[in-house]
């Protein structure tokens, strides 16, 4: 008896099924590749909308560096992690100057010499002042008229060039000043701009100037 138990359950399913067919299910997979090319297209939306906003704070940098207007400039430093200058292409955290916002803001009306590096070549120490730096030293020729990239390196001399490992995941650009002919195209300089968003703003974390050195 316990035997003719099974068959007659499993006959029972059986026409139960047939008289109340399910309802298709859903395809999992089709809806998971749906959800993830929304994603991608949303991040790649996000990556438009930071590369727009990164490109204008480059642009109005530039701008306030060629009109010496150190006030816009410095409004552009990181609030909390402040800016950091690098002479050429090789970054050294533990001797690039380093300042804090409100120590920008305080020295740079000041007549107070910074030393900046070392010049390639000689070694001598570069010093001078916060204005100074920036006007002949980082804004050295007209950058505005210059090459711009985004997180792609245009120049490379024969310099250890680290930015990526010192910055790694930030956005820089580059602004790249091809050099002439007459020097055999030696003469080529750049800024780079590190950049990391703040409350939904652009701020500068590290100015890396570069050009050919010995």
């Amino acid at each position: 008896m316990k035997n003719l138990i099974i068959p007659i359950l499993v006959l029972s399913l059986l026409t139960a099924c047939k008289k109340n067919p399910e309802k298709p299910v859903p395809n999992v997979i089709d809806s998971m590749a749906q959800a993830k090319e929304k994603n991608l297209e949303a991040a790649e939306q996000k990556k438009k909308t930071d590369e727009v906003a990164v490109k204008k704070a480059n642009d109005d940098i530039l701008l306030a560096l060629k009109n010496k207007d150190y006030k816009t400039f410095t409004s552009f430093i990181h609030p909390e992690k402040g800016i950091s200058f690098s002479m050429y292409g090789f970054v050294n955290p533990k001797e690039d100057l380093h300042f804090s916002k409100a120590d920008f803001e305080k020295n740079q009306p000041l007549k107070t010499a910074f030393t900046w590096g070392a010049m390639d070549g000689s070694g001598d120490p570069y010093k001078t002042t916060i204005n100074d730096y920036l006007g002949k030293w980082v804004f050295s020729k007209d950058f505005t008229v210059s090459q711009y990239s985004l997180n792609k390196f245009q120049a490379g001399g024969n310099s250890l060039n680290n930015l990526k490992e010192i910055y790694p995941g930030k956005d820089f650009t580059e602004n790249y000043i091809k050099g002439t002919g007459k020097n055999g195209e030696m003469d080529w300089k750049t800024i780079r701009f590190v950049f990391e968003e703040f409350q939904g703003k652009q701020y500068l974390i590290a100015v890396v100037n570069d050009q050919w050195t010995i």
